[in-house]
């Protein structure tokens, strides 16, 4: 089942919408955007609001609401709904209270809460990258024929934990979990980009869609502990006869440009993407990524897509070289609370959220 919270926009002023998400991963970004664009904010947080936001005025809440434990969210439907809320999901949000619970949360939410699925099973994503046309990484279904260096990823957003390289199966089977779905990938050589986008199905004044258009914001590359700093000390194989596991946990991001020859590229890549989710659920909303490697021959290969704004972001709450020539200072945070606030001004707010 999943909720659909159009059907309380009835209830919902537009007037005064509160914006609210999880005090973690983009949070500052979005409460700091939601203010620019006149909104009152609420932080949502378990055992006490972390006090970090201290030192960060421009994008503490206005308020936090404090949970006893994650699921406890839903013993305060009743008092969000009185609060005009419209949530915010990002990757911490959902992993913290669980995908199949976020489908179920019945409150209003900014964005296609039926994307979840098809962006946490790594099948299903890549059969709606392979439609989109998209290059993948090549895809292993018998650990057996693992014969040259591969990635095994586990399904969810996980912030890297728990991916590894293996170049065997021994070495597969030497490090695998039985108990989680996995993903087997090639090892792409290349240099790994993480391209921002945002997808307006009210706006047509950017690269226009079928419906809407589309808009560029950035893109990061990530800092992963340990595996960017192990290789300084030689292979992995020779790391893990001493006992040490290279890592792929994200513990922060770079920002970066790409060589403008590539934009058309980037630009179809997302058009793909955007339309080829409307057949699938009924269409990506708002911010979304694409993990890519580039090539020594500049060719992407999309080896993942996160389907809300990222931590990738998180450089550019005062703008990025691309967004400085859309509007100058502006965020992927602030880029929501601009859709909500014309979706909210024009009577659309059905057009955006589920």
């Amino acid at each position: 089942m999943v909720f659909d919270g159009r059907s309380l926009l009835p209830d919902l002023d537009p007037k005064r919408i509160t914006i609210a998400t999880y005090c973690s991963h983009t949070s500052l970004q979005i409460f700091h955007g939601a203010r620019k664009e006149g909104f009152r904010t609420l932080g949502i947080c378990v055992g006490e609001p972390p006090r970090y936001f201290e030192g960060f005025p421009l994008g503490r809440p206005d308020e936090f609401l404090v949970l006893k434990d994650h699921a406890d969210l839903f013993n305060h439907v009743e008092e969000l709904r009185r609060r005009n809320v419209v949530l915010v999901p990002h990757g911490s949000f959902v992993e913290y209270l669980g995908a199949n619970r976020f489908l179920d949360l019945p409150l209003v939410t900014f964005g296609n809460r039926n994307v979840l699925p098809w962006e946490s099973d790594r099948g299903r994503s890549k059969q709606w990258l392979d439609k989109a046309g998209l290059q993948l990484p090549r895809h292993i279904t018998d650990p057996r024929d693992i014969i040259e260096p591969v990635i095994v990823k586990y399904h969810g957003a996980k912030g890297g934990r728990g991916f590894f390289i293996a170049r065997n199966y021994h070495e597969f089977k030497s490090r695998i979990d039985e108990t989680k779905p996995y993903t087997i990938q090639e090892f792409v050589l290349g240099t790994r980009y993480y391209l921002h986008y945002f997808y307006s199905p009210l706006r047509g004044d950017a690269y226009r869609l079928s419906k809407g258009s589309l808009q560029f914001l950035g893109v990061d590359r990530r800092d992963e502990t340990n595996i960017d700093e192990a290789n300084r000390l030689g292979s992995i194989a020779e790391l893990e006869a001493i006992g040490i596991k290279p890592t792929f946990v994200v513990s922060g991001n770079f920002p970066m440009v790409i060589r403008e020859s590539l934009l058309p590229k980037v630009f179809r890549m997302g058009e793909g993407v955007v339309e080829t989710s409307m057949p699938l659920f009924g269409g990506m909303i708002g911010p979304f990524c694409l993990e890519t490697v580039v090539t020594d021959q500049l060719e992407f290969k999309v080896f993942e897509i996160s389907a809300r704004i990222v931590a990738g972001t998180n450089p550019y709450v005062g703008g990025s070289p691309y967004t400085e020539m859309i509007e100058p200072g502006l965020s992927t945070g602030r880029r929501i609370a601009q859709e909500i606030r014309l979706a909210a001004e024009t009577g659309r707010l059905a057009e955006i959220t589920s």
